[in-house]
């Protein structure tokens, strides 16, 4: 059973390219790329830049020449 995010996917890049996907294999492609949405908002969700700004400073100051 394919993932919620292909059809409307496959129907996006029909329209928009007038494409439809050729194979199965590009329709599992499709598939995976939910696995990867999933990842990058793992990710996304445990950083934050502004977690280490005064870090970033320091490391800033340490490297500044003399003078």
């Amino acid at each position: 059973m394919e993932p919620e995010i292909v059809p409307p996917t496959v129907d996006a890049i029909k329209r928009w390219s007038g494409v439809e996907p050729p194979n199965a294999t590009a329709r599992h492609g499709l598939a995976d790329m939910a696995n990867l949405l999933d990842e990058i908002e793992r990710v996304r969700a445990g950083l934050a830049f502004e977690d280490e700004p005064s870090g970033f400073d320091a490391a800033l100051r340490d490297l500044k020449e003399p003078g």
